[in-house]
C-alpha cells in the first residue's frame, strides 16, 4: 500500500467520522428514479445502500418503475398517456405497472443479497422487507382527464414501518397502495416517498434522480458559471416554484423540488435532490462536506456564532493537525475549555469547519487574534474571512481599536485583508511577556475602523 495512498486516505476517512456518528439511528427516505435502475445503476446503489446502513442508517428505499412500466405498454401495443404530472392508469397500464413492479422487487432484494467476497457487499446482511405499507385513494377527475386506477397515499402505517426499522431491516416500497376495500392504485415515487419521510418525520427525504440537482440560476443552461446549488433555504425554493413552470416532466425544475418543499415545510429536516449518474453520490451527498446535489433546508445549516463548552470536542477535532505540523501552538483541552467563550466557530451540520479566539488587552485597546483555523475541506470558500470579520465585530464592541495576530506561516493572508507587520516590541506588555522568542513569529496589527 502507498504512502500517498496513507496520507490522502486517512484524513478522509477521518473527515467522515463526524457524519457517521451524527447520522447513526436516524432515519433517511431514499426516492430512486426507475431511471436509475434502467441505466444499470442498481447494483452500485445497493452497495452504498448497504454500506449506508451498516453505519447505523435505517433506510426506507421507495424505487420508481416509469420507464419499466412504459416498456411494458410498448410491447403490448400500448401508448403511455400523463396529465398533471401523473400516468393515466388504464386497466393495460395497471397491469403493466403490476408486473414493472414485481420484477422490479425481484431485481432489488437480489442486489442486496449478493455477498461475494472482495466486493463491497462481501459479509454484509441486508434483511429487505415489503408489505402493504401505503393505503392510497384514487386521483379521480382533474380538469376533465380520468386518471381511473392512479392514487394518491391515503395513509402509511408508520407503526409497521417503525417496528420493521427497529428489527435492523431495510424497508421497500413500490409505488403502489391499496384502498380498504383491496384495489390495487398506481402512485408515483415522489408522492410515495414524500409522504412516508413525513409521517415517518425522517431526518433526510432523498431523490435518485436524472437530473444533477438545482443550478444557481436554473433558466439558464449548465455552465461553470452556473453551478448546482447545494444548500437551497426553504424560503428560497418556495419562491423559485412560484416563478417556474409546474412540473410535468422530471426534468423540470419544479418536478422534484415541490416534494422537497412540501417535505421540509412538514417538518423533515432535509430533502436532497441528486444524479443517478455520479458514481457514488450518495455517499458524497450524505458525507461529503458540500455534498454533489441540491439541499433544501428550512434554515441555513451554517451557523456563525460563538462557542459554548458543547463545543470543545469539535474545535479540539479541528485544531489538532495544526498543532501537530506546528502551524498553531499547542492548546489543552482544560485550556480551551477554560477560554471557550473567546472562541468563534462556523458550525455546518452540526461539524465544526472553522475557529478563531479573541484574547482582549483592555489597556492597550487591542486584542489578539488566536487559533484562526479553517478546515482543509472548506478552505478557499470564504470561512476564514468570515470568522475573520466576526473578531473584527467583536473586537469593535469592546470598545478595542486593533486586533493582532501572532503566525509563523500565514502572513501573506493576513497582509492581504488590511494587516500590517509590526516589530515584536509593540506587543502590550502582558502579552510580550509570553511572546516565544524561539518560534519566532511575525507580529501583524490591523486597526480597526
Amino acid at each position: 500500500m502507498s504512502t500517498v495512498f496513507n496520507f490522502t486516505f486517512v484524513p478522509l476517512f477521518r473527515s467522515v467520522a463526524p457524519y457517521i456518528h451524527k447520522f447513526r439511528n436516524q432515519t433517511f427516505v431514499v426516492g430512486v428514479c426507475g431511471e436509475a435502475i434502467a441505466a444499470g445503476k442498481l447494483q452500485y446503489l445497493a452497495q452504498d445502500l448497504a454500506m449506508i446502513q451498516s453505519m447505523g442508517v435505517k433506510i426506507v428505499l421507495v424505487h420508481g418503475f416509469r420507464p419499466q412500466v412504459n416498456e411494458q405498454l410498448q410491447a403490448k401495443g400500448h401508448v403511455a398517456r400523463y396529465s398533471h404530472g401523473m400516468r393515466i392508469t388504464d386497466e393495460v397500464a395497471l397491469d403493466c405497472a403490476q408486473e414493472a413492479a414485481g420484477q422490479l422487487r425481484y431485481e432489488i432484494e437480489a442486489a442486496f443479497s449478493q455477498g461475494l467476497p472482495n466486493t463491497p457487499m462481501a459479509d454484509s446482511t441486508v434483511r429487505v422487507i415489503s408489505g402493504n405499507f401505503i393505503t392510497a385513494r384514487p386521483v379521480g377527475i382533474l380538469d376533465g382527464v380520468d386518471f381511473q386506477h392512479s392514487g394518491l397515499v391515503r395513509k402509511v402505517d408508520v407503526a409497521g414501518i417503525t417496528r420493521t426499522l427497529d428489527m435492523g431491516a431495510m424497508v421497500l416500497l413500490s409505488p403502489f397502495g391499496f384502498s380498504p376495500t383491496g384495489e390495487a392504485f398506481n402512485l408515483t415515487m415522489e408522492e410515495v416517498a414524500t409522504s412516508v419521510a413525513i409521517a415517518l418525520q425522517a431526518d433526510k427525504l432523498i431523490f435518485v434522480t436524472e437530473i444533477a440537482g438545482i443550478r444557481v440560476r436554473p433558466d439558464e443552461p449548465e455552465s461553470e458559471d452556473n453551478p448546482i446549488d447545494t444548500e437551497l433555504p426553504l424560503a428560497d425554493a418556495e419562491q423559485l416554484l412560484a416563478r417556474v413552470a409546474p412540473g410535468q416532466r422530471p426534468t423540470d425544475t419544479a418536478f422534484y423540488l415541490q416534494h422537497c418543499v412540501k417535505a421540509c415545510k412538514a417538518g423533515v429536516e432535509r430533502s436532497h435532490i441528486i444524479p443517478f449518474a455520479v458514481d457514488g453520490s450518495l455517499l458524497l451527498e450524505i458525507y461529503v462536506h458540500d455534498g454533489i446535489g441540491t439541499m433544501v433546508v428550512d434554515e441555513k445549516l451554517e451557523s456563525l456564532r460563538e462557542a459554548t463548552p458543547d463545543d470543545v470536542g469539535g474545535i479540539l477535532h479541528l485544531i489538532e493537525p495544526f498543532e501537530k505540523d506546528g502551524t498553531l501552538v499547542t492548546r489543552s483541552r482544560t485550556e480551551i475549555e477554560r477560554d471557550v467563550a473567546n472562541y468563534t466557530i462556523i458550525e455546518h451540520d452540526g461539524v465544526i469547519f472553522a475557529c478563531a479566539a479573541l484574547y482582549p488587552y483592555p489597556e492597550g485597546k487591542t486584542a489578539e487574534m488566536a487559533a484562526l483555523t479553517v478546515s482543509p475541506q472548506s478552505q478557499g470558500q470564504g470561512d476564514g474571512e468570515k470568522v475573520l470579520k466576526r473578531i473584527e465585530q467583536r473586537a469593535r464592541a469592546m470598545g478595542l481599536t486593533s486586533i493582532f495576530v501572532l503566525t509563523t506561516r500565514t502572513m501573506h493572508w493576513f497582509i492581504k485583508r488590511g494587516f500590517v507587520q509590526v516589530d515584536p516590541d509593540w506587543l502590550p506588555e502582558a502579552r510580550k511577556r509570553k511572546y516565544n522568542w524561539d518560534r519566532r513569529s511575525q507580529v501583524l496589527v490591523k486597526k480597526l475602523g
